[in-house]
């Protein structure tokens, strides 16, 4: 029988609760899950060399496998998190569980490069539904004040650093097993998230019986699908090629259908009130920055460690995990003791300036720099600034969210994310390329001419992603309320107030 104190009582724990007393042992199934779908972000790249070699696809066809998973993920992402709120999120979390597994044994287990991809799209899918789960249930789980920042610094921590442990398991993986283990070990993290979740999950009702908003839906997934579309052939071709333009332009005007639409139907797909909340809204755009920027350190100082500097896949994980651990100590400290003092308006601008801070100094890197003296305090301090803002955003992202609205805010974040990434990946690749072939105007295409374009694309991406970190700091800044986390729960003008300008 669960004992709930009278102090747990006045603050809307009850005595059915019985995910508030496992909530513990549900943190580290929600971990566990929310770690591999991070990891797949990054864990898959670093073996798509040995993939290409072994499936005998094309360059032009090995960018399918990572934009395949981003299609289906960024695209899906609402549907995903309504569906929670529909038929329950213990019940939407273990389908998504089993459906990334299968995914997964599949792609593992692919004999050519069409049935790679499907597997790939697939695993997707079945992300979108996991993801908002993950971070609807930890939102309704943790409600205590103290134990919530506990519990999110933990969540931003591991949605922080895993795209770095990625890198590190994929290159010992690909290495010392096979490509095909960058796909199979997810059958791992899967089994155990699922039998958690089966242990010690409470089975919740449906928050949501309204009727689903279909012209809403179609709206969203197709302009979504096209953002990331355009973004994705912009990467591979050209900002200025007919598809990309036509893509990019079909995504913001579906969206812009959507936003209207949504103001003036009765049971919207994304209530304005979840995004338009000023403390949720603001933290939506620091996350949507801060992943557009972040791809400007593990991709191109993957590139600078691997490609200038020789380190292997192995050596370059373990050359991030110092920001890993940087990150993870500042997160315990944003989300445990600043964000409950001084609220997210103060430190989530700093983290975004610390790693404007960081970016700007990896500019500074050469063909012949030292990683102790060029590369690691910068990746500390990387650490440091993403401690600040992505962890603070995950949990301020979320506040004062009613049950019903917890998938559906859950999704959002997790779109600002999956977009802010596709964002990067596309707009850095095009600078960092038009960089390269600039600087390589008028001279002779020797090795060591290459190597030095090659370092002048990664150097513009950095210098790039530092502006992009400022942007953020400076919107963050201007939209976030000021108040620390009790006076954003209990101020009604919060609750009430839409995003222009700070007062």
């Amino acid at each position: 029988m669960t004992i709930v104190t009278p102090s747990q009582r006045s603050i809307g724990i009850t005595d059915s609760d019985a995910n508030h007393a496992r909530r513990w042992w549900i943190l580290a199934v929600l971990g566990i899950a929310q770690l591999m779908v991070i990891l797949d972000n990054t864990i898959v790249n670093i073996a798509l060399p040995t993939a290409q070699h072994a499936l005998h696809f094309s360059n032009a066809d090995r960018q399918w496998v990572v934009t395949g998973y981003s299609l289906a993920f960024g695209s899906l992402l609402l549907l995903g998190g309504r569906i929670g709120d529909i038929i329950g999120r213990k019940r939407a979390l273990l389908i998504g569980l089993i459906g990334f597994a299968f995914a997964s044994a599949l792609g593992g287990a692919s004999v050519d490069f069409p049935m790679l991809v499907i597997a790939r799209s697939v695993q997707g899918a079945f992300g979108a539904l996991l993801a908002p789960s993950v971070l609807a249930l930890l939102t309704t789980t943790f409600t205590v004040p103290a134990e919530r920042g506990k519990a999110f610094a933990i969540y931003g921590g591991i949605a922080g650093a895993g795209g770095a442990l990625g890198l590190l398991l994929g290159g010992i993986l690909t290495s010392y097993a096979s490509w095909r283990w960058t796909l199979f070990v997810n059958l791992v993290f899967a089994a155990i998230a699922a039998t958690g979740a089966l242990l010690w999950l409470k089975s919740d009702k449906a928050t949501d019986r309204d009727p689903l908003d279909i012209p809403g839906l179609f709206l969203v997934t197709g302009g979504l699908f096209s953002l990331v579309y355009g973004l994705s052939h912009a990467e591979t071709t050209a900002w200025s090629n007919p598809f990309t333009i036509g893509f990019l332009i079909l995504g913001v005007a579906l969206l812009g259908i959507f936003t209207y639409f949504e103001t003036r139907t009765a049971h919207p797909l994304l209530p304005p009130r979840v995004v338009l909340n000023r403390t949720r809204g603001g933290s939506m755009l620091a996350m949507l920055f801060a992943s557009i920027g972040i791809f400007g350190v593990f991709l191109f100082l993957t590139y600078y460690m691997q490609g200038t500097l020789g380190f292997s896949p192995v050596k370059t994980g373990i050359a991030f995990l110092p920001m890993v651990a940087a990150l993870a100590s500042m997160a315990q400290v944003s989300n445990r003791i600043l964000l409950p003092k001084v609220g997210p308006k103060i430190i989530v601008p700093i983290g975004l300036l610390f790693g404007a801070v960081a970016m700007y100094m990896l500019h500074l890197v050469g063909l012949h720099s030292s990683y102790v003296s060029h590369v690691l305090p910068y990746l500390i301090l990387l650490g440091l600034g993403f401690g600040l803002s992505l962890a603070p955003s995950f949990s301020a992202g979320t506040l004062g969210l009613e049950p019903h609205d917890a998938g559906v805010g859950s999704a959002t974040l997790n779109t600002s994310q999956q977009v802010g990434g596709s964002i990067g990946t596309a707009l850095l690749n095009t600078l960092a390329a038009s960089a390269a072939a600039s600087y390589l105007v008028g001279k002779v295409a020797s090795p060591a001419n290459l190597k030095a374009a090659a370092l002048h694309s990664y150097t513009t991406a950095f210098t790039w992603s530092s502006l992009i970190f400022v942007a953020g700091a400076v919107t963050a800044g201007l939209v976030l309320r000021r108040g620390n986390l009790s006076e954003l729960t209990a101020s009604p003008a919060e609750a009430a107030e839409s995003i222009p300008v700070d007062t």
